[in-house]
């Protein structure tokens, strides 16, 4: 039995949420040292799925860059959390050991790969919004970054203590 509303599934095939990300990925990674992790990442697929919405990502390393894969592609890694867990984890909010070892995100698959990407992700130095500047006209951004710390569970408020 399928939960999902009717369209989830089509929508899910389409993967149109992976170009945007591969987009800022690439384009706020560029030049960070990621592409030694990147050569050794090269052809490997990887899902990036959110349990709490139906939204999953497949995308794939493919010339030292991260592209969308189709979503039917097989991945060598699943990377799996809620989407809180996940933006706070692209956004570098949060230590990227504590959300695996409060088992607040997991790796399925292939433990050397699933090793590489948290390795990488760990080391990867950015600066959330900053790094992501000219993304989006000014105006844009000022207003969604405004946005975003207003939402109660974002991972661009100021966090209060204990709070997960």
């Amino acid at each position: 039995m399928n939960a999902s509303p009717p369209g989830w599934a089509l929508l899910a095939e389409l993967n149109p949420v992976a170009p945007l990300f591969v987009g800022v990925f690439n384009r706020c990674t560029r030049g960070r040292g990621l592409e030694q992790t990147l050569a050794e990442l090269e052809g490997k697929r990887i899902c990036i799925s959110a349990t709490d919405l139906p939204l999953t990502l497949t995308l794939a390393v493919r010339g030292g860059r991260l592209e969308a894969a189709p979503a039917r592609a097989t991945p060598h890694v699943t990377l799996r959390g809620r989407l809180i867990d996940l933006a706070r984890l692209a956004a570098r909010a949060e230590d990227p050991d504590t959300l695996f070892f409060q088992r607040r995100l997991s790796f399925e698959g292939e433990t050397e790969t699933g090793l590489a990407i948290k390795n990488a992700l760990d080391a990867l130095e950015w600066r959330w919004p900053g790094d992501a500047g000219g993304l989006a006209p000014p105006r844009l951004a000022a207003v969604v970054r405004a946005t975003l710390r207003l939402l109660p569970c974002s991972p661009f408020a100021p966090r209060r203590p204990g709070s997960r």
